[in-house]
């Protein structure tokens, strides 16, 4: 028998839960070897730490998908970019939305 990731019995006893009202959420997370914690957080809706977004994020999406787009279309004229430039262009997007510059590291 395989072994199943944590995530994939975290999924197994919220359909245990779903199905079957009559069941505890701790006697069912006994179990299924998770944690009551977890599954109670996941079954309030709230995503994992691995799908929710970054806090320490300065550039948005768009931001960093233009400095890409930017990037690619240097490299098809065969410019290598320069990180300088693209830190420059960053801080050229924060600078837009009075955000703070891009630190050294």
């Amino acid at each position: 028998m395989a072994l199943l990731s944590n995530e994939s019995r975290i999924i197994l006893t919220l359909e245990a839960l779903k199905n079957n009202n009559t069941l505890s959420l701790r006697a069912t997370a006994k179990t299924y070897s998770v944690s009551a914690a977890t599954l109670l957080r996941r079954r309030d809706g709230k995503p994992t730490r691995r799908d929710s977004p970054v806090n320490s994020k300065k550039l948005t999406q768009t931001e960093e998908e233009a400095i890409i787009r930017y990037i690619l279309k240097l490299a098809t004229r065969s410019f290598p970019p320069r990180l300088y430039s693209i830190e420059d262009i960053a801080n050229q997007l924060l600078h837009i939305r009075d955000a703070p510059p891009i630190g050294k590291l």
